[in-house]
């Protein structure tokens, strides 16, 4: 079933500060600031070498005395050969004096910000944390280490390079990214996600990009690692999207994350309502806001994956289906879907009745109002709570617009609604 399977996951990455210690990096001059520079040249001089693909020039950055290290830095690399980098830096934000070891001078705890573009498909970079531990031996600084966790114990998403080597698949309006996955299967991603674009925007019809990037990471697994998220909470979603809500021109860049057991599990049919759907909130991310509820966000996303399929409402319900067959819609439809029906966390079936009746809501206006208010309906509630905008866009209030919704489920689905208490 593909009514539930699928999830828009805004992931918002903080940078957190080291928990002990003072700041070395105010970069104002003195041995402290003096450091720090020297590390901030290292660091340019390894992003010269990703964007100019010189392996060497990308290892000498490495500490020579750090096998590990400079074992998986080779490997990095190397993973990251088929992926297009139009632009990748790093931006020193603070630096921590650690007790150096035998033969080092100086030892550094270093964060970073590493910001990179995908060339063709980024319209502003993705901006990442990073964690290192930089040496100076004999005067000359080296990159040492790279910590997979955060002071509090957390940790902070991995890139898909980390995880294997990535195979880079262009489609029609497309670029699909995968680690540890078979070529053929990365090409019919990119098929089903160059059909979603086209089909988003026709929804939408607003300014975006108009291309999408998708990421397949080996496996659920990995999924989590992208997410920094645990793995569990994925089982069932078979894609999400990341990204910054509100569309400032500065946001990171959109990543379509497809889960590959879950995906794999579905239909053609249900692979392409998916990627439309997640496709979808990368065309709407500039008109999202934490004031956008989430009812009309994945409603409108689901409405325009369904938008033109010619599916009955109980093939794209069919939970609510049941529900009215068995004379138990009304304890589906009290009230519209709040945001905390959405989680993770409160079973299948209830995720399932809010996506459903979300896209219910939204097929409504649609029918009512007419497509374009529907798209001004959103629009309008990035900025207004939703209430005001039912009533600035629609005319109802949100008790009348409740009305209005379970009456057309009641006809759409067949059933016979109690009144509602």
């Amino acid at each position: 079933m593909v009514g539930w399977a699928r999830v828009w996951a805004l992931v918002g990455v903080v940078l957190v500060a080291l928990a002990t210690g003072c700041d070395a990096g105010d970069g104002t001059g003195g041995p402290a600031g003096g450091d720090r520079a020297a590390v901030q040249r290292v660091l340019d001089r390894r992003a010269s070498a990703v964007t100019e693909r010189n392996p060497g020039g990308f290892l000498a950055a490495a500490d020579p005395r750090a096998d590990g290290f400079r074992t998986h830095q080779r490997q990095v690399f190397r993973n990251l050969a088929d992926v297009p980098i139009d632009e990748w830096g790093y931006r020193i934000t603070r630096t921590h004096d650690l007790p150096p070891v035998t033969g080092e001078d100086r030892r550094l705890a270093v964060e970073a910000r590493l910001r990179y573009r995908i060339k063709g498909y980024d319209t502003a970079p993705v901006d990442v944390p990073q964690r290192l531990t930089a040496v100076e031996r004999d005067g000359r600084w080296y990159l040492a280490a790279e910590s997979s966790r955060s002071p509090d114990g957390t940790a902070p998403a991995r890139q898909l390079w980390e995880q294997g080597a990535v195979t880079a698949v262009k489609g029609d309006r497309a670029l699909v990214l995968g680690a540890g996955q078979d070529a053929g299967r990365l090409r019919e991603i990119a098929r089903t996600a160059g059909r979603a674009v086209p089909a988003a925007d026709a929804a939408w019809r607003g300014p975006w990009a108009r291309r999408v990037v998708v990421l397949v990471p080996p496996s659920l697994n990995g999924m989590g690692e992208l997410l920094g998220a645990p793995a569990a909470g994925y089982r069932a979603i078979a894609a999400v999207t990341t990204g910054e809500a509100g569309g400032s021109g500065k946001a990171p860049a959109d990543r379509v994350i497809v889960n590959p057991e879950a995906y794999g599990g579905l239909s053609p049919f249900g692979r392409q309502v998916v990627l439309t759907h997640e496709t979808t909130h990368v065309a709407t991310r500039a008109s999202t806001s934490p004031t956008t509820p989430l009812w009309l966000s994945e409603g409108f996303a689901d409405w325009a994956a369904y938008r033109g399929t010619g599916r009955a409402p109980r093939e794209v319900a069919p939970e609510l289906g049941r529900a009215a067959a068995t004379g138990q819609l009304a304890d589906h439809l009290r009230r519209l879907p709040a945001d905390e029906d959405f989680g993770f966390t409160g079973g299948g079936d209830r995720l399932a009745t809010a996506y459903e009746s979300s896209w219910l809501a939204c097929r409504m206006i649609a029918a009512e109002w007419g497509e374009e208010r529907l798209r001004e309906l959103y629009r309008t509630a990035r900025d207004t709570p939703a209430d005001q905008a039912l009533r600035k866009v629609l005319g109802l209030s949100p008790e009348e617009f409740t009305e209005r919704w379970r009456a057309y489920a009641e006809r759409e689905l067949g059933a016979r609604l109690a009144p509602a208490p």
